[in-house]
């Protein structure tokens, strides 16, 4: 018989907040701490607030003006490079106990963790040690982390989501009996990991409101809604999940692609807006470069302020295959002036490239001046090992100076945020 697995999944409570809270000395559990960029007044989203303010009812991700006047807090300014450093300084705690193949980081807050071996090896149980692990980020880094315990790597998700919320010491346990007891009739279902509103009203249809309602649904009626994904959600709701640590880190992907996108300033006119689309292709062309990729397929995402209409955007296949800057330019303009209304102000952009290969498959027709695009590769070459070097912004354009740039602010950040 197989012996029984167990994972875990930790997640640090906050973690921005907690980490500035941890910077300062300072108790996230009594202080009222948001972190946002002040520069951006008072519609600046929170990335994180402390869990004290949640205790007070403060949404996460919210806005500075959503937060009550009654409530006094502090403002911490993002600083993306000190919260991948602390996320390392994490990750080399449980490299002290745990092989780096039997640890799956999920987000830069978040780690999945197949314990299985390392109980018999340090002749301890699945609750006691992930216990000890959560005391020593809290005794070294000074962030509270809680943790899903979980016989399956769903599980241990589930039981950080929903189970360790309801525990005081923040760790959660689930098996599949446990789950079906517990959590069986539990709603809302989006506080299910994977299931959207989208589901959730696609469920309702079908008169099925919760897990216990989807586990015992006829099979043939829930493969028709959902095709191939039903076999998921069936799954899970009966708490199995097949998928193990060795899957995840066997796993390669079939196709590739390569995104960028971001959350405008302001409000931008239609002609501002299409320089900062322009602004992204070069900087995904760069990185293109980069990886050695191409790419023969671009799409372009569109939203409006204040949703005055829907998102808008569109995907054309080019007819070459490359990384130039040049060549890739006119179908994104193409893409951006067809789906875009010239008329509502936009405020943000997106912008992919699919079906990445490497750069030896690199194609083009007829008409393509071939000395010209090895040319500007040449110089593109150039650029980036310099810019590489000594920073994105040592090399400037002319169109970098221009009304409505965002490329010289971006290059100061990490993740669309301060990078201090």
């Amino acid at each position: 018989m197989e012996k029984t697995r167990y994972y875990y999944c930790i997640d640090m409570k906050c973690f921005f907040a907690s980490v500035e809270c941890a910077e300062r000395g300072l108790n996230p559990f009594t202080t009222p701490l948001v972190v946002a960029d002040p520069d951006r007044g008072d519609g600046a989203i929170c990335l994180a607030i402390s869990p004290y303010l949640k205790s007070l009812g403060v949404k996460n991700r919210c806005r500075l003006f959503e937060i009550p006047k009654r409530i006094p807090y502090l403002v911490a300014k993002p600083r993306m490079k000190l919260y991948i450093q602390y996320a390392a300084d994490i990750y080399a705690l449980y490299l002290r106990y745990i092989s780096p193949r039997d640890i799956h980081v999920y987000s830069i807050d978040e780690a999945f963790i197949d314990a299985t071996d390392y109980l018999r090896c340090y002749h301890t149980e699945p609750l006691v040690f992930v216990r000890f692990l959560l005391s020593l980020i809290a005794g070294e880094m000074k962030i509270p982390a809680s943790a899903g315990v979980g016989t399956n790597l769903y599980l241990a998700k589930i039981a950080l989501d929903i189970t360790a919320k309801k525990s005081k010491d923040h760790v959660g346990f689930l098996d599949e009996e446990r789950y079906r007891e517990t959590l069986w009739h539990h709603t809302p279902l989006t506080d299910f990991w994977q299931i959207s509103h989208g589901t959730v009203k696609r469920l309702q249809k079908h008169a099925i409101f919760d897990m216990a309602g989807i586990a015992h649904a006829r099979e043939e009626l829930l493969y028709r809604a959902f095709g191939v994904n039903a076999e998921l959600l069936i799954d899970h709701a009966w708490g199995r999940e097949s998928c193990r640590m060795e899957d995840i880190k066997n796993y390669r992907a079939k196709t590739h692609s390569l995104s960028s996108s971001q959350i405008l300033f302001q409000d931008y006119p239609y002609k501002k807006a299409r320089l900062v689309i322009a602004e992204m292709t070069r900087a995904l062309c760069q990185e293109l470069m980069r990886r050695h990729s191409i790419t023969s397929r671009v799409s372009v995402g569109i939203g409006y302020s204040r949703d005055r209409l829907p998102p808008a955007g569109g995907a054309m296949r080019m007819t070459v295959t490359t990384q130039v800057y040049s060549a890739i330019l006119p179908y994104v303009l193409m893409l951006f002036d067809k789906h875009c209304d010239k008329n509502t102000p936009i405020r943000r952009l997106s912008l992919s490239f699919g079906d990445l290969c490497h750069e030896g498959w690199e194609g083009y027709d007829l008409f393509t001046d071939v000395e010209a695009i090895e040319r500007e590769k040449k110089l593109e070459h150039t650029v980036l090992d310099i810019t590489e070097k000594y920073g994105k912004n040592t090399i400037l354009r002319l169109s970098d100076f221009a009304d409505g740039a965002t490329a010289r602010e971006r290059n100061r950040l990490i993740g669309g945020h301060n990078g201090e």
